[in-house]
């Protein structure tokens, strides 16, 4: 019960993990309660034929019509054994003595109060951190919800990408350096940072582009673009700049910096770079299951072609 919504997922999700962990073959059922029917709701209560524990979940009871709460409170009365009930509460006074029902008939309560102060926020990424198995500490609490802001899951994504990168305790300096730049991300930061090897750093700046926005086709086609760019100038007999951007027809600058970019690349590196290039391009596309993951996967991968060619092998 409570207004806050990632609190609520975690306590549902929670009560999820336990079922399944002691009922592998449990039935999940999660249905909203706003139109639920009543003969719905009696359906998934009645005892299974099978005899599975099951789990049902009913989301949203604030909204529920009358005749469902009564249902519900009904079937306080005489709780089937081989069924775990959740029910979730936004909170406010609407159907709250539904919930009042429950508590008095013994149901455990998880309250998910809005977390809505800097310090609320700052003891929540606390936790999350302990939770991960790292530690924070004060100074950098405050900056991590100074950097990131006001939204819970973007604030917990950060906190557990931190003790995953710097493991032990994250301070300040680690706060920083996780954090640096992110405004500023964009495809082209993380292209910038897979040509040059940086993996760790290529995988912080993804993260980043992909927590503030950045589309996936966006950053996909600057790494394809960078990498081209640095296989055609690195195809070309001459190092000159400008008779680089003659016959490329690109800009010194462009050229200039993809120079920098194709150091420690041979021809074979980059030609297998621009095979992964264009894998992720059909994967951020719809042909990979998770873009997330294309993303991620092909900046390894190109990192490690790039160390691998650099050394004579691959």
């Amino acid at each position: 019960m409570g207004e806050e919504e990632l609190l609520r997922a975690r306590a549902v999700s929670a009560v999820r993990a336990a079922v399944l962990d002691r009922h592998p073959d449990a039935e999940l059922h999660e249905l909203p309660a706003q139109g639920l029917p009543v003969g719905q709701l009696a359906d998934v209560l009645a005892p299974s034929l099978f005899g599975a524990h099951r789990l049902v979940v009913v989301t949203g009871v604030h909204e529920a019509a009358t005749a469902l709460v009564d249902a519900l409170t009904s079937y306080l009365a005489d709780p089937d054994p081989e069924l775990t009930l959740v029910v979730v509460h936004h909170g406010g006074k609407r159907n709250e003595a539904l919930v009042k029902a429950f508590v008095a008939a013994g149901a455990a309560v998880d309250e998910c109060p809005r977390v809505s102060s800097v310090g609320d926020r700052i003891a929540f990424v606390r936790n999350d951190v302990r939770t991960a198995g790292g530690r924070i500490t004060p100074d950098a609490a405050a900056a991590l919800v100074e950097a990131v802001g006001a939204d819970l899951r973007q604030l917990s994504s950060a906190a557990g990408q931190l003790v995953s990168d710097f493991g032990g305790t994250v301070d300040a300096d680690a706060v920083a350096r996780f954090h640096r730049g992110q405004a500023e991300v964009s495809g082209f930061t993380v292209a910038e940072k897979v040509l040059v090897g940086d993996r760790q750093g290529s995988l912080e700046v993804l993260r980043w582009a992909l927590q503030r926005g950045v589309a996936h086709v966006l950053i996909a086609d600057a790494i394809a673009d960078g990498v081209r760019t640095a296989a055609r100038v690195t195809s070309l007999r001459t190092t000159n700049a400008a008779d680089l951007a003659r016959t490329l027809k690109m800009p010194p600058w462009k050229v200039r910096k993809a120079q920098q970019q194709a150091r420690g690349w041979s021809i074979e590196g980059l030609q297998q770079a621009i095979g992964v290039a264009a894998e992720l391009n059909a994967g951020v596309k719809g042909a990979a299951a998770s873009a997330d993951y294309a993303l991620e996967s092909a900046v390894r991968r190109i990192v490690a072609i790039r160390a691998a060619t650099r050394s004579g092998r691959g």
